[in-house]
């Protein structure tokens, strides 16, 4: 319990701004931040009534900014009114075949999204943290896995380009400003609260909460590092705790990962195992434009940070589950 403790003591009424609050990621984030004590400021840009952010009634224990990540002046009179101490930085357009579909509105988010907040962050002397989350699709296809944090970034699609370049943006805002940015690279978020439907863990619960067929778009055997949106949100606050204390963590970046490697077929049989269902995969295979075999090394975080999941593959997706459960029970 003592790390609980002292986790409060760092987060109780700090000014924190979150952007994507209103994202997976964000949700869960915020609700662990305002549970800690902390002062939270989230930048919005859509109202999403179906988020976990609004649905959860959260919105009304934050202070909202209205605006987009890539017009500076926002940023900049958020950091200074709310005399913003921490930042963590989510916002982006996340969907891979979004990305393929529409490069320019992908890049600018990500990348430019990106710069104009470690340049408002620069300009704004208050802010003494900043955690960036970056993703295992920064690295691109690599030949030898599973990728640590010194595996060089090389994404070619666009998704990966977008998260490659803005994890270097970080990088020098860094080494060349002495920014006190520190980058995050995980994997597949899931969890309650992902309403992309063509994404693979909430989409398959739909389907079988509708006695219908999951679709998996791949072949099946891609391999990915899914990791819980909990254990996410938990880490992105350990890294900026342990920023405040150690600034030789600026500029690095950190793999957050259970390290098993789990292929899109396994992911969709746990669920209909879990779920109690007999129904079979409708397996399309027209899948373009990604990643065969990706997953990471958390090695570095539990060295260097003392960090571990809290969460096993099974207990997660069953708190997954019965989030999706509860949520289309009170939909109708």
């Amino acid at each position: 319990m003592e790390n609980l403790e002292l986790n409060r003591t760092f987060w109780l009424d700090r000014p924190t701004f979150v952007t994507g609050g209103s994202g997976l990621v964000g949700g869960w984030l915020v609700q662990k931040l305002v549970d800690a004590g902390a002062d939270v400021i989230c930048l919005l840009r859509d109202w999403v009534p179906q988020s976990e952010l609004v649905r959860s009634g959260l919105i009304e224990r934050v202070k909202i900014v209205r605006g987009d990540i890539r017009d500076r002046d926002v940023l900049e009179r958020a950091l200074g009114e709310y005399e913003i101490d921490t930042v963590i930085h989510l916002a982006a357009q996340t969907i891979v075949t979004i990305a393929n579909r529409n490069p320019v509105s992908t890049f600018e988010t990500n990348i430019a999204g990106t710069w104009n907040l470690l340049e408002a962050c620069r300009r704004s002397p208050r802010v003494k943290q900043i955690v960036l989350a970056s993703s295992d699709k920064a690295y691109g296809d690599q030949p030898i896995l599973p990728y640590d944090e010194k595996t060089p970034l090389q994404g070619q699609h666009p998704y990966d380009v977008s998260k490659s370049a803005a994890d270097l943006i970080a990088n020098t805002y860094a080494v060349s400003f002495g920014l006190p940015v520190a980058i995050t690279r995980c994997g597949n978020f899931y969890g309650g609260g992902d309403l992309n439907w063509n994404r693979i863990i909430p989409g398959t619960i739909r389907s079988i909460i509708r006695g219908q067929r999951p679709i998996i778009r791949s072949d099946g055997q891609y391999i990915r590092d899914y990791f819980y949106v909990e254990d996410g949100a938990a880490a992105y606050m350990l890294l900026a705790d342990q920023l405040a204390s150690g600034p030789e963590l600026r500029g690095q970046s950190f793999n957050f990962s259970n390290e098993i490697q789990v292929t899109v077929n396994q992911i969709v049989k746990n669920i209909i195992s879990l779920m109690d269902s007999n129904l079979e995969p409708d397996v399309r295979n027209e899948v373009s434009n990604e990643i065969r075999h990706q997953y990471l090394s958390a090695a570095k975080a539990r060295q260097l940070l003392g960090w571990t999941p809290h969460y096993s593959l099974p207990e997660a997706l069953g708190k997954t589950i019965t989030w999706y459960r509860d949520f289309f029970t009170n939909e109708h």
